[in-house]
């Protein structure tokens, strides 16, 4: 009889120590800050790089003027070492992403690895006098253009209108 009142006040201790474990779980959920909604995105100032680029590069580089307040730059960088290559990569509205790529890599090489497999479709685009082929299938859709001994990728989750958007807003410098 001894031994089974030592085996009661153990199952008993432990489930007072659950619940103990649990209360104190509980008030420090609801006495932590914590917050579910989507982070601030930060908007990069990419004009040193785009000077530098602009300096640096074989063929005139893009970047866009006159866009909306919406689109924010979030990233930009510079490649002198591996064919020239130009990223500036923007947050769009509606929370789509948008990235201007630029190259003086084998275009076929490039345009995959831009648009992340895509493939050419027949479907061409006149955008402020130059002409894009839209690329589709892989993760990004795409507008590319080539010119200048390089190839420009406007690529991105964001809609065909939205590519459109931004390729027409490019200043080749």
């Amino acid at each position: 009889m001894a031994g089974s009142n030592g085996k009661q006040k153990t199952v008993r201790d432990m489930i007072l120590s659950l619940g103990l474990i649990g209360i104190a779980a509980a008030v420090i959920y609801v006495f932590i800050p914590h917050d579910d909604s989507a982070p601030d995105i930060k908007k990069v100032d990419y004009r040193v790089e785009l000077l530098t680029a602009r300096r640096a590069a074989s063929y005139p580089v893009a970047a866009p003027e006159g866009l909306p307040a919406e689109w924010k730059a979030t990233s930009v960088r510079f490649r002198g070492d591996r064919f020239d290559a130009w990223h500036l990569g923007f947050n769009a509205p509606g929370g789509e992403y948008v990235q201007i790529e630029q190259s003086t890599q084998k275009a076929s090489e490039f345009i995959d690895e831009a648009s992340q497999g895509g493939e050419a479709t027949k479907q061409t685009q006149e955008i402020a006098g130059r002409t894009w082929t839209r690329y589709t299938g892989g993760r990004y859709d795409a507008l590319v253009h080539r010119e200048d001994g390089a190839t420009t990728v406007v690529a991105g989750t964001g809609s065909f209108t939205q590519l459109a958007e931004m390729a027409k807003s490019l200043k080749m410098a």
